[in-house]
């Protein structure tokens, strides 16, 4: 049995999430109206899409800037996208704004795991190792494995971070929610942070 529902809730979904009327109105049906349910299916739904996306080369996009009130911060962000419609969409420029404003106030070093030196990170599972070292070698590892996980690649690494204007999510998987908004595959290529005295 289909539940029905009325316009009002699915427009108060699609506000929520900025779905299609018809997805939103789908998700509702499914969840049984509840717009909570519907709206964890719609993101469910958006991250699966665009992990399809994500392979898809990009060639277009747009370079970000932004310098802090007090002068002393500045960042520069290269945003790619698959075509200019995309990179020309004010979703795409927020979500710029918001990878500017993210870095300045986040500082991370890298954009990606893959970026780090792998000395670096030795390095660090080095210290990491050093505070447990009277417990078993097997522990010790683990102990060290999980640390550079929760703590040093949060740190250091853009797309591990929790995003800066909503703790719950992190960079990824908010860039993953603009992928399945625009429909295509958007990748940050590069940042420089500038910051007096450093």
């Amino acid at each position: 049995m289909s539940v029905i529902v009325s316009v009002k809730e699915v427009k108060e979904l699609r506000d929520k999430t900025s779905a299609s009327i018809l997805e939103c109105k789908k998700s509702l049906e499914e969840a049984g109206g509840d717009i909570n349910k519907a709206a964890d299916l719609l993101r469910r739904r958006g991250l699966a899409i665009a992990e399809k996306k994500m392979g898809k080369a990009v060639s277009q996009g747009r370079i970000g800037s932004y310098i802090h009130s007090n002068g002393k911060v500045g960042v520069l962000v290269e945003l790619a996208c698959e075509t200019d419609f995309v990179a020309n969409n004010e979703e795409f420029q927020t979500l710029l704004k918001d990878l500017c404003l993210h870095i300045t106030a986040m500082s991370p070093l890298v954009v990606s795991r893959d970026q780090l030196d792998k000395a670096l990170i030795e390095q660090e599972k080095e210290f990491y190792r050093k505070e447990v070292k009277d417990k078993p070698p097997q522990i010790v590892e683990k102990i060290a494995e999980g640390k550079i996980e929760k703590f040093f690649y949060i740190q250091k690494c853009l797309l591990d971070q929790f995003f800066v204007k909503d703790d719950k999510v992190k960079v990824a998987d908010h860039i993953k929610g603009y992928i399945a908004k625009l429909g295509e595959n958007i990748v940050v290529k590069r940042f420089q942070r500038f910051e007096i005295g450093k």
